[in-house]
């Protein structure tokens, strides 16, 4: 059996954790000569309503600006980061629950390896929020490389 990946996705927040991962994406497409495919998902949660029922509003900003502001920063990433590469990157904004757009991204665009971050939380956090990478793993109909940053605690206890 050979190993062979086209199209890598690499799913951003910007964050610092999430760029740790994202030398892993470059090396593997140099490697494999593919293409990385840069998502950065607006999560609809974001928004936050003032009341319940018919007159309830949101406190955030519109959708419309988040993603605009999205794209903005997508593409300060990819000049910053993304360059030099041998195939173009493929970026993308898109908005809803990040693991289920990455997931969708993922089948939709046929991607042979996603490649993100683990991000250390807390176990309250955990519980409570879950892990956009743990469900990620779990259902993607690809191969999942996480990369743990060296700066997260692996205390087993």
């Amino acid at each position: 059996m050979s190993i062979r990946f086209e199209k890598i996705l690499f799913p951003t927040d910007f964050s610092d954790l999430s760029i740790g991962a994202l030398s892993f994406a470059r090396e593997l497409a140099e490697t494999f000569d593919a293409t990385i495919h840069c998502l950065y998902v607006v999560d609809e949660a974001y928004q936050y309503w003032s009341a319940m029922g018919p007159e309830s509003i949101p406190v955030g900003p519109p959708s419309e600006d988040m993603i605009e502001l999205g794209r903005t920063r997508m593409e300060e990433f990819r000049t910053e980061h993304l360059t030099g590469l041998k195939q173009e990157p493929v970026t993308h904004v898109a908005l809803g629950r990040p693991f289920s757009e990455i997931i969708g991204y993922a089948r939709e665009k046929n991607v042979d390896l996603i490649v993100m971050a683990t991000h250390g939380r807390g176990p309250i956090a955990h519980a409570l929020l879950g892990s956009t990478t743990e469900r990620v793993v779990r259902k993607a109909q690809c191969a999942v490389l996480t990369v743990r940053s060296h700066d997260q605690d692996s205390d087993m206890s």
